[in-house]
């Protein structure tokens, strides 16, 4: 529909082109001369689809560009508009403009107007509630302050454009020579002229107007999504007669939406243009936008963005001259809260390792809390690992105390999980959405804390070297820090037993779990029992005791001969043997999901096994349980943990080890984890070279495979290996993806010494454990590209994660047993003196097997840089897209 609308040019600005609005000069200037005109109804005679209709006259006086307009000469695609002097000539096309355009209104009772993006309402940034400290009239920007102690260091809320200039004024007569001021904000603003002024204001969605938008700019940085809302919002303008609404009151929208006038592109400014002006008048003056996330830690490469600055700054620099004044470093978020803060604790540790500050003040209330708190237990085994951890933690605490006076992230930590376990079990049918908040919340504030003890570390590493490594890299050479981080939340240890026999929690049968495939059950009594041709490697489902024994039996007979059996359990979930059946806990709501305890420690697991027997045996009530398909109420007149289980069979079998070395569901075992298994077997065959071994996981598959593997190529590394075929010719499409020559597991391949050579061994390995036509179906490279093929666009997002994490786990685990033999094969030489933990973070990391990792991704199919779970981080700390309710306490 189009429509005729005053509009004005700033000086210098230039004509605004576009696909909705075509301008062709007719002459070598215009009339810029302002003339008084006639002004005709924008929608006088004028249909919906933007066409005249014939009882409109041909020729109309306008107001175009305040120039006298001579006509409109009508036609059937838009209005020729031909100004004075016949100088320009406009073609107005309004009807397209419109048609990009979505409007909407917040209720029935307010106006419709357009929306952002299609779908977001303009609202002004800050309220003046928001200003805790009270001083934007004294200092220009809401809750302004200083850290402190004598550091140059400065944090503030969002301020107008005005304000900002007097924030500076301020620094400047203070003495502050150079300054650096920082936007960290990740969300888009815009500036709208009001009153003389420049006032921000943030696109919100109508079902929360009080939260910013995290993530809306996709692959485009926030500053070019903030030059596509003001060129939104102008045209929003030339389509509502250079009328913008926005919103200041969305508590009780009185008075709402409220009417600026936008004449021109200049009435709105981006934050570039508000913070980065002002190095053209102030010489020691320096912008950098810097986006920190609002919950959480911020990203490696956030951290990597940070450092950049300091490298690229003289005076952050350790080789400056030490009478030189440390420059001022100014942080912005929103209200200047939690960001703020943030980034004034790093801006402090920056500080004190430039002026060498490691000495910590005597413990007070400047220091922090009078009553120490209990640390979590990943900031325990942190500061355990971390070379003078302790220090490293008092310093980063210390930094904290100094920078508290609006927000204290370390106590934010505590009232988070107070507030968490506070939550009753009647969440189940409540509060789950309550509980799982607060959650995430006390998992985001604890990750912060343990990102600022990691980054001091680094600092104190790589400030004296000049950060020859930035963060990331630093990271990956360090990769057990995200090994910590995978198991931040220990709840599930002290989940109490009572959960069972309170119906919490259920027990569901081996017979559901583990179906018998390999229809092993009727003789040698455990599902799924199988054998590596020529070797005494055997993999089973979770044994009951009757099982063990006729395992034990077939083992030792007179045909096979096995004095001694190592028996190695590689399942990571409680499990009892209740009635003469095996019995694994499991969540109502979801039957099928594991759930794993955060421990390798097999005694404690045998402790919280024992909590449950003693639970169940002390309450004599009949417990709902899982078979096959079906629910029913036993009443458990006997029950046994597993280890009590293989105690019994060791007086009848002296030759009989039995370890737990629990493994991971369907992620690549951890180094220790290597390093668990591949001691016991050569422990074991030390003493006896014909010891036979048994793994065992809950269902006989996944994780007793991997198990066997590492078993087999440590025999073979022993004994010898089997003649490698070559490859034979496969004419199945996609052929190279069943034999795991995936690009990334190539890239890994192509950097280790024999790496083909290396890689077809595990293959052969693999081949030889699980032959892809048994019953059992299961193949570790099959499983990696079957399970990624079933992400289909009919699935559900949630499905559709799931089904890649498994694909990526899976191919992870493949990646770690080439990286595995490898380091038997180098290795071997020491006889495996040096760890394979150590190996990969001494010698692999080096060689960059981590930033490989860390981009994890079928790169023949997809981006890795969108793909969060590519990363360590997210990978390794998500080992299944469906959360567990929260057990426990949050240790």
């Amino acid at each position: 529909m189009a429509e005729n609308r005053q509009q004005r040019k700033s000086p210098g600005s230039g004509d605004r082109s576009s696909s909705h609005f075509s301008l062709w000069s007719m002459g070598t200037t215009a009339s810029a001369a302002p003339q008084p005109v006639y002004v005709a109804s924008p929608l006088d005679n004028v249909h919906a689809n933007g066409m005249a209709q014939s009882s409109m006259s041909p020729v109309h006086m306008v107001n175009i560009h305040n120039n006298k307009a001579k006509s409109i000469i009508t036609n059937k695609v838009a209005p020729v508009v031909i100004t004075y002097n016949c100088r320009q000539e406009f073609q107005i096309h309004d009807t397209v403009l419109k048609a990009n355009y979505k409007v909407g209104r917040i209720s029935d009772s307010l106006p419709e107007h357009y929306l952002v993006k299609g779908e977001y309402f303009m609202v002004q940034d800050v309220s003046s509630k928001a200003d805790v400290l009270n001083t934007t009239s004294s200092y220009g920007a809401p809750n302004f302050r200083q850290v402190k102690g004598a550091y140059p260091l400065y944090g503030m809320g969002q301020p107008t454009l005005n304000g900002f200039k007097q924030v500076l004024q301020r620094l400047q007569t203070q003495g502050q020579q150079e300054i650096i001021f920082f936007c960290i904000r990740e969300e888009p603003v815009v500036f709208l002229c009001k009153d003389d002024d420049f006032v921000p204001y943030t696109p919100r969605r109508k079902e929360n107007l009080h939260e910013n938008l995290q993530g809306l700019q996709g692959e485009e940085t926030v500053e070019s999504l903030e030059l596509s809302i003001r060129n939104e919002l102008h045209d929003f303008a030339k389509l509502s007669k250079n009328i913008l609404y926005v919103y200041n009151d969305i508590e009780f929208f009185k008075d709402e939406p409220q009417k600026m006038s936008i004449l021109c592109e200049e009435d709105i400014h981006v934050t570039e243009e508000v913070y980065k002006r002002p190095m053209f008048t102030m010489q020691g003056y320096r912008y950098f936008r810097l986006p920190l996330p609002v919950e959480g830690a911020p990203l490696e490469e956030d951290f990597d963005a940070f450092v950049n600055i300091l490298r690229e700054s003289p005076s952050l620099c350790l080789g400056h001259s030490a009478s030189r004044v440390p420059p001022t470093l100014v942080f912005s978020c929103q209200v200047g809260v939690g960001r703020t803060n943030l980034a004034m604790i790093l801006g402090t540790l920056v500080m004190k390792r430039l002026k060498g500050d490691s000495q910590l003040p005597p413990q007070s209330a400047e220091a922090g809390t009078s009553e120490p708190r209990p640390l979590f237990q990943v900031i325990q085994s942190l500061i355990k690992k971390l070379p003078n951890g302790q220090q490293l933690m008092e310093e980063v605490d210390h930094a904290i105390a100094l920078c508290s006076e609006m927000h204290n992230i370390k106590e934010a930590i505590y009232e988070n999980a107070s507030k968490l376990e506070g939550i009753g079990e009647d969440y189940q049918t409540q509060g789950s959405t309550t509980k799982e908040y607060f959650l995430n919340r006390t998992k985001q504030s604890l990750e912060r804390y343990f990102y600022l003890i990691v980054f001091n570390a680094y600092l104190h590493e790589q400030y004296p070297l000049a950060f020859v490594s930035n963060f990331s890299q630093w990271m990956c050479c360090h990769a057990w820090l995200y090994r910590l981080l995978a198991r931040m939340d220990v709840s599930e240890l002290s989940a109490p037993a009572e959960l069972l026999t309170k119906g919490a929690r259920v027990l569901v049968a081996d017979e559901y779990l583990a179906p018998d495939v390999l229809s092993t059950i009727k003789e040698m009594k455990v599902a799924n029992f199988r054998r590596v041709p020529k070797m005494p490697v055997y993999g089973v489902a979770q044994p009951t005791s009757e099982a063990i024994g006729a395992v034990l039996a077939h083992l030792t007979d007179e045909k096979r001969k096995h004095n001694h059996v190592l028996w190695i359990n590689v399942h990571e979930e409680l499990a009892l043997e209740g009635n003469g059946q095996i019995f694994i806990p499991r969540e109502p709501s979801c039957l099928d999901q594991p759930i794993p305890v955060p421990t390798s420690d097999p005694q404690l697991l045998q402790k919280l096994e024992s909590s449950l027997k003693e639970e169940i045996l002390r309450a004599q009530k009949w417990l709902e349980v899982t078979l096959e398909q079906e629910k029913q109420m036993k009443m458990f007149k006997s029950c046994l943990t597993i280890q009590e289980i293989f105690n019994q069979h060791k007086s009848s079998h002296q030759g009989l080890v039995y370890k737990r070395i629990p493994l991971p569901d369907c992620s690549s075992p951890r180094e220790e984890d290597f390093d668990k298994l591949h001691e016991a077997i050569r422990n074991a065959l030390a003493e006896d070279p014909h010891t036979a071994f048994v793994f065992n996981c809950a269902n006989g598959k996944s994780r007793s495979t991997t198990a066997m593997v590492v078993a087999v190529l440590t025999l073979w590394h022993l004994k010898g290996f089997p003649e490698c075929t070559d490859d034979e010719i496969v004419s199945v499409p996609d052929a190279k993806y069943t034999k795991g020559e995936f690009e990334v597991v190539m890239r890994v391949v192509r950097l280790l010494p024999d790496g083909h050579k290396r890689k077809k061994e595990v293959d052969l390995a693999l081949d030889s454990i699980s032959e892809t036509m048994t019953p059992m179906h299961y193949h570790l490279r099959e499983m990696i590209i079957s399970i990624y093929r079933q992400i289909k666009p009919e699935k559900t997002e949630k499905e559709c994660k799931q089904q890649l994490l498994r694909s990526l786990q899976f191919l992870e685990r493949y990646i770690y047993l080439i990286l595995f033999n490898t380091y038997l094969h180098l290795e071997k030489k020491d006889s495996w003196h040096r760890s394979f933990s150590v190996w990969m973070e001494q010698v692999a990391a080096r060689a960059g097997v981590y930033d490989i990792l860390n981009q994890l991704c079928f790169s023949e199919f997809e981006d890795p840089r969108v793909m969060t779970l590519a990363r360590l981080r997210y990978r390794w700390q998500q080992q299944d897209i469906q959360s567990l309710p929260f057990r426990g306490e949050f240790i």
